[in-house]
This record gives structure tokens, sequence and C-alpha cells, in this order.
């Protein structure tokens, strides 16, 4: 709505705004809104789903304010651990419970089950939308607030950079090249989503401007952040690193972690070696040591 919003305060809980050609209309106000000052805001959209109305201000927020330091945060985002920060801290995005997505299921298969008119039909289709967007409130709730406690903390934040759309990209291919793995393919997609990476690193560089970097994320997991050696050997599993080369042992996201900080990620790694006869084969392919710093981010070959 293009119209000038006039949105009155009645009392902690509760206002009004006047929508065009509806008269005043009674809303309450989120957690954030309550106690507070109502911002100055310039349009609203009204919106109806899951069976309740909301009310939206588009408002420009007011960025966070700066720690005052110059502390450097990096952070690795995965599917197990949503968000593992390079000072070991690890935090997680909440999503459904077991007891909810027992419930989820529950309406999806009495939904199947009705016939094709049957009203039972779209109640159980709207139980089930119901908790998927709880699930999708607590997201969003989380994001808000470890983004904000991002943006306060630290003087810089450095995010792995993940092309979160391909990623998720569907498996399905197209009727002369099906693909493979579909299922097990849309399972990873769904999980993906869920961690909210994407909000993450938008609402982070909204309350931090200027403060929120990516770091390409090419060998970020296979790099030791000690010695720098990069061997896919070292990755023992999901949760375990030991370099071949060194021997330092760290939590896998917390290595990553820390590679991220140090914005070590994107090297190119060299496919073959220079020999008295020219160029021979590397006697390992999938090993690289680390340049010197100052050669960060140029192709060695």
């Amino acid at each position: 709505m293009g119209r000038s919003v006039v949105v009155h305060r009645l009392n902690r809980r509760w206002a009004q705004v006047n929508v065009p050609g509806c008269g005043w209309v009674r809303f309450r106000l989120s957690a954030k809104g309550k106690g507070a000052r109502l911002p100055e805001a310039k349009t609203f959209r009204v919106t109806f789903r899951n069976g309740q109305w909301h009310i939206a201000f588009a408002v420009i927020p007011e960025p966070a304010p700066a720690p005052g330091t110059d502390e450097v945060i990096g952070i690795d985002r995965g599917v197990t651990i949503t968000a593992a920060l390079s000072d070991g801290r690890k935090l997680n995005c909440p999503q459904l419970t077991v007891k909810e997505r027992a419930q989820v299921r529950k309406h999806e298969r009495r939904a199947a089950r009705a016939g094709k008119d049957n009203p039972q039909k779209a109640a159980e289709y709207a139980k089930a939308a119901r908790l998927k967007a709880r699930e999708a409130n607590r997201r969003k709730d989380w994001c808000e607030k470890t983004s904000t406690m991002l943006a306060r903390s630290y003087g810089l934040v450095r995010f792995e950079k993940l092309n979160i759309q391909n990623m998720t990209r569907s498996a399905k291919g197209t009727v002369q090249q099906p693909g493979t793995n579909v299922a097990q393919k849309s399972g990873l997609n769904r999980s993906i989503l869920a961690q909210g990476w994407g909000l993450l690193r938008r609402r982070t560089e909204h309350k931090a401007p200027g403060r929120a970097e990516d770091v390409p994320a090419p060998y970020t997991s296979l790099r030791c952040s000690a010695c720098g050696w990069i061997e896919k050997r070292s990755l023992k599993s999901q949760a375990d690193f030991e370099c071949v080369s060194c021997g330092f042992t760290c939590n896998a996201d917390k290595n990553a972690a820390t590679n991220v900080t140090a914005g070590q990620g994107g090297i190119h790694r060299p496919r073959c070696s220079a020999g008295a006869g020219g160029a021979t084969a590397a006697t390992s392919r999938s090993s690289a040591r680390e340049p010197q710093p100052n050669w960060v981010g140029i192709p060695l070959f």
C-alpha cells in the first residue's frame, strides 16, 4: 500500500492502523514491538496465511552498533551443525521436534487417503501447513537473534561463500535424461533449506553493513589451519580432522571456520610439478602445500 501509514499505540501489547477501505484495525504487537517506540513506516502489507491475518510494516532497521574492536570471526555452515564459529561455538537452527514431525506425517497421510472431494483433505493439509509454518517462524527468529549477536560482538564477520541455489537444485533431470538418487537429493535439499543459511547471511549484512564478508569455499574443509597442508585424507569424518602432514587434530567444523577467519579459501590446487625433464605428475594429486601469505588467492600454475 503506497499511502501514508497512520499507527496509534493502544497499550503495551496492542496498536491500531488505519487501513484504506477498512478503517481502523487493531493488531497485536510482536515481541520486538512491545514496550518500544513504533518505528516510522512508509508502507505496510496485510496477508492471510495458515488461518491467521498478519500485518508487516516496511521500515529500515538501524544498524547494530559495532563492538569497537577488530576481532574477526569465521563461520562454517553445514547441515549437522548450522553455524560453527572459529572460537569453538556451535550454533544450531531450531527445527520441529520428533513429536511435531510425527504429527506432520500423520496429517499428510490422512490427507493423501481422503477422497478428492472430501473436505477432510484440505483440513489435514492445513494442519500440516501450520506445523511447518511454526518451524519457519522458529528459523526466522533464530536468524534474527544470531545475526544481532554477530553484529554486536565482532568487528568483522566472515562467511564461507556458498551458492545455495545451485546446491539445492533438483536432481530430477528431464524425460530424455532422468536424474539419479532423486529422493536422496530431495531430502538433502530440504535439510539445507531448513538451516536458514541465506537468511542468516543477509540479516548479518543488514545489521552490520560493510562488516560481513564472503570467503571462497574451496578447500576450507581440507586445509590444515595449523600448517596449511591440503589433503582430503585429513578429513576423517564430518566431525574429526587430523592433518596427515603435521598431525594437528581439531574438530573439522572449527578447523574450517578458522580457515574462513583467515580468509584462506579458493586457492587453486596444483595438478603437476615441474621436474628436470619438464612437467611431471605430482606424487599426490590431492595434496598441496599452501603458498606464502602474500600469494594467497594467486593461481600457482
